[in-house]
């Protein structure tokens, strides 16, 4: 089976435009991000698909020098980017990833893949039941799913945020979550929606990717034990906060 992780990612974000590219250190986000979803074991290919509008040109150049494959389509249908993204590098499974979660952990990727595959389902995710952190987020799903769903009078909300339709026809896709064994931290916010919470992350790295570049989420988890007054929650904002308001059905899943 061939695993493909599709990241997700555009520089019109209405809430921290051009985040994607905002740097860590010396380096864009996005690349540091992209190299810790490089240390999964699980996964064959990584492919970010981003947008054909001119504002991700400069997005499109930075991933290519970096050495990554980019797929690019309609700025508004990130389905139609996912779909043409898993035709072009012949996708089984897609693993779903949004550009910012740089905190992202390679050990929770793998084993969402790992429940996906011994689940035998069509989706798995670590974000039905959320009890990891936000910014942890993974999705797991057979490729002829959005066959599946290309069949279907999808929506607006569907097309832009991809596995809506799937976990909002629970009838239809057999499901699976996947949930943090070492107890519920679904209240800690380590995803990157606005510059605060890039000073978070980029104190995160500082702390640790020095001594420990291959640093993952227990490491994360006992730097904040170790300095409780750096930790963020959903105090300090909503979690999936794209999504409110809209109807997502029985089940939760992450925003694009």
């Amino acid at each position: 089976m061939s695993i493909v992780a599709i990241v997700q990612a555009r520089m019109s974000s209405t809430r921290f435009p051009g985040k994607v590219l905002a740097p860590i250190g010396e380096r864009p986000m996005i690349l540091e991000q992209l190299d810790r979803v490089g240390r999964s074991s699980r996964i064959d290919r990584i492919v970010v698909a981003t947008s054909d509008d001119p504002s991700d040109d400069s997005l499109a150049q930075v991933l290519q020098g970096a050495g990554y494959s980019v797929y690019r389509g309609p700025l508004d249908d990130v389905m139609a980017r996912f779909a043409g993204a898993a035709d072009q590098y012949q996708a089984d499974a897609i693993v779903r990833i949004t550009a910012d979660c740089p905190l992202i952990s390679p050990s929770v990727i793998d084993q969402v893949i790992e429940q996906f595959e011994s689940a035998g389902v069509d989706y798995a995710s670590n974000t039905l039941d959320p009890t990891y952190p936000d910014g942890l987020d993974v999705e797991v799903f057979r490729s002829s799913v959005l066959s599946d769903l290309a069949r279907l009078d999808l929506d607006e909300d569907e097309r832009e945020h991809v596995t809506l339709g799937i976990y909002r026809r629970p009838e239809q896709f057999t499901l699976h979550s996947v949930v943090d064994p070492t107890g519920d931290r679904s209240h800690l916010r380590w995803t990157v929606d606005t510059p605060t919470d890039l000073e978070f992350v980029t104190w995160i790295y500082g702390n640790l990717a020095d001594h420990r570049p291959d640093f993952d989420y227990s490491d994360i988890l006992e730097l904040l034990t170790e300095h409780p007054e750096q930790s963020r929650t959903t105090d300090h904002g909503v979690r999936n906060a794209a999504l409110i308001g809209k109807d997502t059905g029985a089940m939760r899943g992450p925003a694009s």
